[in-house]
Formats: structure tokens, sequence, C-alpha cells
């Protein structure tokens, strides 16, 4: 198996190099285009050559363009965004010389939020985008949050395709695929628990985002070791001209990022900069005076994080970044029980422009998380999950189209230890190799009306000696200016499964393990798979839309098919029976989206109809999180002089999750204990669930939130804003689980209001 993965590999290198050396005598002009108040990078600009105004391109999310065949000359290099002031400088091109040229923009008095929409909606022709939700730090404060803190683990719950179930240890569902399914990056490394035990936040900073990519499906073979989603994000660099920072607090947290150069961005670009926040929760103190209704002892909510990060450009181009965090949780359950976790990591990342055709990009990370729960039974539960992560990329850019190659090497150490409800121990402890290599072409037919991106990625897990060779194939069709039909799909795999059950509707220890080599198929105890891995195949349509300037619509069905699924065997009973249960899955449905922005004003809304199922050997049975009906509208006003006020709105209607209905009770004798007496002794209470798995369905789930936010100036860059917000307006008591043994009902967090302040200086 590895000599077909470095075989393959070889074929692709020396494809590669047949296609730069073709194009070796053509001559290329590329470059950034940065803010000229801050030195950030100005996405989804057009940038052209004077004399020929059909070659340009576009600048990519960091600010990067590269225009081809471009003969010798004399020019003019202009940029052009909404937002910011045009910009030219005159430029000279050799044959066969590279011309790297930084250009920078001054802010106009249009809003951003303008240009964000100019941004997306040029990214919709450019870009193939099946999937894809393009998601930015401007648009999350926008949306109403809790404790008006906004974050990223709040924007992503009103996705379309996304389930999310519950706000105390609630979980992101994917269309179809479990937490442990969607990779979820920042800066290019992975992080394997992003959101707090309060389902409210995640681990990271909303003022250090630049920009999140949500895939829920057919992504690219740039993207390995997960089946069915990714969430790629990607932080801002410090402000390179100034030193700034935000400090802020509210009911749920406080937080202080702190941000300026180290080396001032200069005119041929050259800069170092530094960008360092922390936050730290103080629910646990606040909420027993202000929301005693819930809980007078407090919610057990508590957690830190730190990240901080340097940044480094140069005069031909070159950046590189140096990052680390610190993330931690913990969680203090009135029954004695304690869940905590950390996360540790750090790498950095770069992109090479040389004096050839080829730019150069990579990675070098590594990070530890652990995760402990200790119960009043003494029994150990734990898990932890260490390694290193490091990849390179090669991009080659033509007229028409741009080839992307890259190889990546992981490496992972697992150490897992679980004692279940039946007493029997469970240990995994594992290290893996993984060896990835791909291959994607994206070209432009027809004058950009057809768009085109085939790939192949090549994954060699080496502790399983598996080769999964994956094709993957996205295409856009621009039908005219305002219709756009779009597919994508491929083939999937990972090696890595969890310790939570998709059984269970609270779920604060999340466990990683690695996939075992005692793999049997479905409802067998010794019929033994041939595959050790997690495997999916994509299948994804859709349409876009502008109905009006304003006014866009999308539509997209899809169908996912897991033909092996890996968890933990939570009912194993004895030494004999497998570690490991293994099920076939399905996830299909239809996503709708409608969006309507203008000036001040903007509103969404998403609607998605699905099914999950899964097939155990014996019967096939809806998921926990399979909620057939999801509704979600939000949207944002800003209003007053000068449009300082801002007034914010979400609410979300969702059908009921399964569960396994109860047919009745037993008393539950322990008669391997010394001295107890079966026939004077008390019991405990024992459930005799249906045999129809998952046959019941819980009620209808819908929540109001609002937001009002006022924004003071006091000077052009200092400034305060003060947040009112509200979470479950109308005090819906929407059901979290039933406590079948207690007979009671536990629902979710009734009404929260919530004031913030955030000072910007």
């Amino acid at each position: 198996m590895k000599k077909q993965f470095f075989t393959l590999l070889a074929l692709f290198c020396l494809f590669l190099l047949g296609a730069t050396t073709a194009t070796a005598q053509k001559s290329d002009v590329r470059g950034y285009l940065f803010d000229k108040s801050n030195g950030q990078p100005i996405p989804y600009a057009t940038v052209t050559i004077s004399t020929t105004p059909i070659n340009g391109a576009t600048t990519d999310v960091q600010g990067f363009f590269n225009i081809s065949d471009v003969a010798v000359g004399n020019y003019t290099l202009a940029a052009n965004a909404v937002g910011f002031d045009s910009s030219g400088v005159a430029i000279t091109v050799q044959a066969g010389r590279l011309v790297n040229q930084t250009l920078y923009m001054n802010p106009s008095e249009v809003q951003l939020r303008t240009l964000e929409v100019t941004s997306r909606k040029e990214a919709k022709r450019a870009d193939v985008q099946v999937s894809v939700t393009r998601v930015s730090a401007t648009q999350i404060k926008a949306l109403p949050s809790t404790g008006g803190e906004p974050d990223l683990a709040q924007y992503l719950q009103v996705l379309p395709g996304v389930v999310f179930t519950g706000d105390q240890g609630g979980q992101l569902y994917i269309r179809g695929g479990s937490p442990i399914q969607n990779k979820i990056m920042i800066d290019g490394m992975t992080i394997y628990n992003p959101f707090h035990s309060i389902g409210f936040f995640s681990v990271f900073e909303t003022e250090t985002l630049r920009n999140v990519d949500v895939y829920t499906g057919g992504f690219g073979p740039e993207y390995g070791g997960r089946t069915s989603a990714v969430v790629d994000i990607q932080t801002r660099e410090g402000n390179k001209k100034r030193f700034a920072g935000i400090v802020s607090g509210s009911p749920f947290q406080v937080k202080l990022l702190v941000e300026g150069p180290i080396v001032p961005l200069t005119e041929d670009g050259t800069s170092v900069s530094f960008m360092v926040t922390g936050k730290h929760s103080i629910l646990p103190q606040t909420s027993k005076v202000l929301y005693p209704n819930i809980n007078p002892n407090g919610l057990p909510f508590g957690y830190t994080d730190g990240f901080a990060k340097i940044s480094l450009n140069t005069k031909g181009g070159t950046r590189a970044n140096a990052f680390g965090f610190s993330f931690n949780d913990n969680v203090a359950l009135s029954n004695n029980a304690n869940i905590n976790w950390a996360s540790t990591g750090g790498g950095v990342n770069f992109k090479i422009i040389p004096g050839t055709k080829t730019i150069i990009s990579g990675r070098i990370t590594g990070s530890d998380y652990a995760i402990a729960l200790k119960e009043a039974d003494g029994k150990p539960r734990t898990s932890r999950i260490a390694g290193f992560d490091a990849g390179f990329d090669f991009s080659n850019y033509f007229k028409n189209g741009e080839l992307t190659y890259g190889v990546e090497v992981t490496g992972t150490r697992t150490d897992f230890s679980f004692v279940n409800a039946l007493g029997v121990k469970i240990d995994n402890n594992e290290n893996n190799t993984d060896l990835g290599g791909y291959i994607k072409y994206k070209i432009k037919l027809f004058n950009n009306k057809l768009i085109l991106e085939p790939g192949l990625r090549t994954q060699y897990y080496a502790s399983l000696q598996q080769f999964s060779p994956e094709p993957r194939l996205g295409l856009k069709w621009n039908v005219t200016d305002h219709i756009r039909l779009k597919a994508a799909g491929g083939y999937f795999s990972q090696n890595l499964i969890s310790a939570v059950s998709e059984r269970d509707i609270v779920n604060l220890f999340v466990g990683f393990l690695s996939s075992p080599d005692d793999v049997y198929t479905p409802g067998s105890k010794s019929n033994k798979t041939n595959n050790y891995l997690q495997t999916a195949w994509h299948a994804i349509g859709g349409v876009e839309f502008d109905v009006t300037k304003h006014l866009t619509f999308n539509v997209e069905p899809y169908y996912k098919w897991y033909p092996q699924l890996i968890a933990l065997n939570r009912n194993k009973t004895n030494s004999n029976d497998p570690n490991f249960a293994t099920e076939e899955g399905r996830a299909y449905g239809i996503d709708f989206s409608t969006r309507f922005e203008r000036k001040y004003f903007n509103i969404t809304a998403n609607y998605s109809y699905s099914f999950v199922n899964r097939f155990d050997g014996t019967q096939t049975y809806p998921t926990s999180f399979d909620r057939r009906h999801n509704v979600n509208v939000f949207g944002s006003y800003a209003f007053g002089k000068y449009h300082k006020w801002e007034l914010g709105a979400r609410w979300n209607l969702g059908s009921g999750f399964p569960f396994t209905l109860t047919q009745g009770f037993y008393e539950d004798q322990n008669i391997t204990s010394v001295g107890q007496n079966v026939l004077t002794g008390n019991g405990n209470v024992g459930v005799i669930y249906s045999d129809t798995r998952n046959g019941g369905r819980l009620p209808y789930y819908h929540r109001l939130d609002m937001s009002l936010k006022r924004t003071f100036m006091f000077t052009k860059y200092t400034g305060l804003d003060v947040t009112a917000s509200v979470t479950n307006v109308y005090n819906r008591p929407n059901i979290f689980y039933f406590d079948r043994i207690q007979y009671d009902r536990v629902n979710q967090l009734p009404i929260l209001p919530s004031l913030a302040l955030a000072f910007k200086f």
C-alpha cells in the first residue's frame, strides 16, 4: 500500500514539472492589496492592467492576486474595491521576469457591510463554492448573541444544514455528520474540541477572525482526514500601523485584545506585527446574583482561553506567522461530577513568493488535548490526543486556471481509558502516522462561464496499513449574470473516532481514539471487515439565483452515504465483547437559503429538511440528532444619526429529536455484592427500553433572541459599544432531556437578559 502511495505521488510531481516548464517563458504580475489605514488585506477586489482590461484578477481572502500571461511593456496596475478609493501604480513587465507589486488603498466613506456584500457576490461568480458558507467577523457581530458576546459557536448554529443539540454540552452536527467527522482548523491547525461546555462560546475570539469557510460537504482534496464537514478558520494579522485593542465585559466573561506593529508597515510591504488576546469566564460567580432562578449555586461553566500571533511580511511578498494557544474548560456538576479539559499548541505557517511561477505555502504545528471525567464512583475516564502536522502546498497560476498540489504528514498519539455504566473498562493506546498528497486543477472555460475543479487526494494510514485514493470534483456554471448551477462530490475517509455516543443527549466528555484493527460488520461479533476506516461518499447539487440586486436565493439538495462508521461499544458487558461497534449511515435532505441586504438592513432565512439514519446490523433507526425540520431567521438594522444604533434578532424553530421510548421499570439487584440480602434489600431502578431504537420524538424547539447595540465614538479610534441582549425572549421552556428514573423534565436555559460593554482603542 505504501508503494502505491509514493508511486502515485511521483506521477503527480512529474505532471506538475511538465506543466510548470511549459509556461516558464510567460510573465506574471502578482502581489498583495492592503488597506492603507491598518495594513489588513483587501479580499475580492479587482486588479487589472491598464491596456488589457480583460487580463485581470480578483484578490483572495489574503489580498493576494496573480495576473498571468502579461506581454512585455509598460502598464498601470489598478485596483478597485467597494469601500475604497481607486489605486494605481506604474509597472514594467520584462520577458521571463515576474513582477511582485504591493498595492495600497485608502478607505472611503462607504460602509464596510456594503464591501462585504460585494465581495461575497464576486466570490460566488469566481469560485465553485458548493456547500460552503463564508463568514466574517462583521457578520458574527451582527447576530444577536447570548450575553452580548458575539461568538462563532452561535453563528454556526444558524447556518443551513447545521443542527445544534443543546445549550449545555450541546454539539454541532453538520448534514448528518457527528462532531468527530467535522474537521475544525485555525490557521491550518486542527482543534480537537473547539466549543466550551456551555454551548454559547467557542475557543476562538471573534475580533481575531479574518475569514471562516464552513464546508458542509463536498470539500476539495486539500482537506483530508474527515468524512463530513470542514470549518477552516483564518485569523487576521495584528494592526501594522498603530497600537490598538479591546477591553470588554459581560455577565458571562471578560476579555482583552492588544495588537500593534513591532516594525511598522513600509511602502514596499515590509512589516512585523503582533496580536494577543485572552478571555475568562465569570459566569460561576455572576450567575449566583443575576440568574438565581436557574441555579442558586451558580452556573458551573468555567473557561479560560489565550491566543497570540506574530506576523512577518517582507518586500518580496513572503509572509510568515507564528502562533500559540491555550484553551481550558471545567464543569463542576451538582452530583459531584467534574469535567476538565485543556488544549495547548502552536505552530508556524508561511507563504513564499519566489522568482518562479510556483508559489509555496506550508505549516508546521503541534498540539495536545486532554480531558478527564471524575465522578462519585471514582472510576477513571480520561482521554488524550497529541501530535504534529506538517504540510506544504504549491500553486501555479495560468491564464484561465490554477494548479494546486501538496503533501502532508500527520502524527498522533491517543491514550484513552473509560469505564462504562456496567463497570467494564475499555483502554486504547495508539500511535499513528498518516501520509497525504493531493492535486487540484481549477480551470475556467467559455469566458469564465464554466468553472471546473477536478481533484484527487491519496491518503495512507501507516498504522493501519490502509491506502485510500479519494477522487473529488466541483463545478459551477454561470448560466447568466444572475443564475448559477453548481455540483460537488467525492470520497472521504478518516481513522479517528470519538468516545461520544450518538445515543446520548448530553455530551460533555469528548474523548478521542484511533480506528482499531478489530472492526466487525454491523451487528456481528465474529465477522471482521477488511477496512478499518470510517468512509463516506458525498453527492451535492445546487442553484444560486440573484432575484434582485439585493435579494439572493440558494437551494442545495445533498446525499451522504457512510459505508462504515465506527464507534466505541458502550454496551460492552464482558471482555469477550468487541470494543467497537460498526454501523452504516445515510444522510440526505435539502437546504434553502435566502438573503436580503440593502445598506443598513439585512435579513437571512434558512430552512433545512433532512433525514439521518443508521443501520446497526439489526434495525435502521434515526440518530439522536435527526432533526426533520430546522428554520433560522435572523437579521439586523442600523438606524439613528450616523447609524450608531443596531437592532438584531434571531428566531430558531426545530422539530423534536428522536429518543428510545420506555417500556417499563424493574428492580436491579446487585447479587454480587457481599452481605446484600436480595429478599429484603432495595435494588436500583432499572429501565426496560423499547425494542424500537429512537422510536419517539421530543417536542418542537423554538427560541427568539434579540439585541440592541449603541456605539459611542470619542475619537477616530476610541469608542464604546454598549449591547443589551435577551436570550429566549418569550421564555420558551424547551426540553433538554427527560430523567426517566426521577421522572423529571430538564429544560434548556430560560430567559437570559444581559448587558455587555466593549471599549475599543
